[in-house]
């Protein structure tokens, strides 16, 4: 349940999810969270539609798609200008479960961190083996790149303190956006904490054309790579 003290937002990057995002957005507001952000970014279907259709949501609409990096970025700006406290990024196709957001944010309402990052790879149980693969390659690049070892490097589920939505300033507008936000906690010397998450594995979100795979994973470490030493 929402604590009255702490202002939460919830930001929903979204693209082309015009099939489950008021399915998401309902079941999330079932968990008691009135402030909901999403960012619908650049879909050529009806996401920002439906969303908009939806009480007690603000919809955002980038006019092309420029990533789900920018899409949870520029959430997160406008969370901030709306005085969140805390402020929890979770995914628009419906993989993960807003069950977990308590879980997330109680160490940041408890004053125990400044960032708490989901994490697949504490348990994995029901998590396709090639992603788990794809995953600790992912860690290792993270690490190897920004000298912070997490376990679950790509996971767009992770929560805010204001101080680290101050802090964090990353340049990727892609999936490589979730391995800058890690060398941006070793950066600014955040705390953080690893909360285990379950993710919901569908026919529908694991046949999204623009997940994470391993073509997109190799795109990824390039642009990395690219921004270290070009």
């Amino acid at each position: 349940m929402q604590d009255q003290a702490q202002k939460i937002f919830i930001v929903i990057p979204a693209f082309n999810e015009e099939a489950v995002i008021e399915s998401v957005i309902r079941e999330i507001q079932n968990h008691n969270y009135t402030h909901l952000i999403v960012v619908d970014d650049g879909s050529s279907d009806k996401t920002a539609e439906k969303s908009a259709s939806l009480e007690n949501v603000i919809t955002l609409r980038h006019k092309i798609n420029r990533g789900k990096g920018a899409a949870t970025k520029t959430g997160i700006e406008a969370a901030k200008l709306l005085d969140a406290d805390i402020i929890v990024t979770i995914d628009g196709d419906g993989q993960h479960d807003p069950a977990n957001i308590k879980n997330l944010i109680k160490p940041l309402l408890q004053k125990q961190t400044d960032v708490t990052l989901g994490t697949r790879l504490l348990d994995s149980a029901g998590m396709p083996y090639y992603k788990i693969i794809h995953n600790k390659i992912g860690n290792f690049i993270t690490w190897y790149l920004f000298g912070l070892w997490v376990t679950d490097s790509q996971s767009g589920f992770r929560a805010y303190s204001r101080k680290a939505a101050e802090k964090i300033n990353t340049l990727g507008d892609r999936y490589e956006y979730e391995s800058e936000v890690i060398r941006e906690i070793y950066i600014h010397k955040l705390t953080f904490q690893e909360i285990p998450i379950n993710v919901r594995y569908t026919d529908y979100s694991m046949n999204k054309s623009q997940k994470q795979n391993f073509c997109n994973g190799i795109k990824t470490v390039g642009k990395m790579l690219w921004k270290i030493f070009a």
